[in-house]
């Protein structure tokens, strides 16, 4: 049973159940995936699998390590790679071998890794949901962030102290997706609720851990 897959978010829509329940779901591009690499407690210090995504590369667009990685693993046009950590009973992962979409099956749980949309430089309350001050009665306390630490102790602004910044273009994860549905013959993954990142994105898609 394979750890993972990875894919590329291909938008949202709803499908309904055989009750006739809509359930939003988020479509996904999910493989076919190819094993780049295998890594052992004996030659890398843990034991892991490397997954990269078939998908068309021209070769003047990765370098020369790249080109050489896949080759040895006997793989072409692998753009996207990333790495699953592996338990007891999870040997038969062999340079070159696939990893297709028909490894998950409908009601399974997964977790989905992307990256978030960036929204840019934004303010308190709307990167961190402030409240704010009131708006009328001579306020003069509006958007404003409020005190960010006291004076005589500790004196200066601790690390971590929520302000305005950087919004979005983080990697997100969202845990324990209910897949709808599994189309094996377009490697189309359906999973109920939203998936961060924008349509066409990249995406990681392993087994639920909770």
């Amino acid at each position: 049973m394979s750890p993972g897959i990875l894919g590329k978010k291909i938008g949202m829509t709803q499908m309904f159940r055989p009750d006739g329940q809509a359930v939003p779901v988020t479509l996904l591009k999910a493989g076919p995936c190819a094993v780049t690499q295998r890594k052992t407690p004996t030659t890398d210090g843990y034991d892991a699998v490397q997954l990269g995504l078939m998908e068309f590369v021209k070769p003047q667009r990765q370098n020369k390590p790249a080109t050489g990685h896949l080759k040895k693993a006997g793989v072409e046009g692998a753009k996207f790679l990333r790495e699953f950590r592996l338990g007891e009973g999870n040997d038969d992962y062999k340079p070159g071998a696939q990893v297709l979409v028909d490894q998950f099956k409908p009601k399974d749980k997964v977790d989905v890794i992307g990256i978030s949309k960036g929204r840019g430089f934004a303010g308190l309350v709307k990167r961190h949901h402030f409240r704010g001050g009131e708006a009328t009665h001579g306020s003069m306390f509006h958007r404003a962030p409020g005190s960010i630490g006291a004076s005589s102790f500790p004196s200066r602004v601790l690390p971590g102290m929520r302000m305005a910044g950087q919004m979005g273009n983080a990697r997100v994860t969202v845990r324990n997706l209910e897949v709808v549905d599994v189309d094996t013959e377009d490697n189309v993954l359906a999973v109920k609720g939203a998936v961060p990142g924008p349509n066409g994105s990249y995406v990681v898609v392993r087994r639920a851990r909770r």
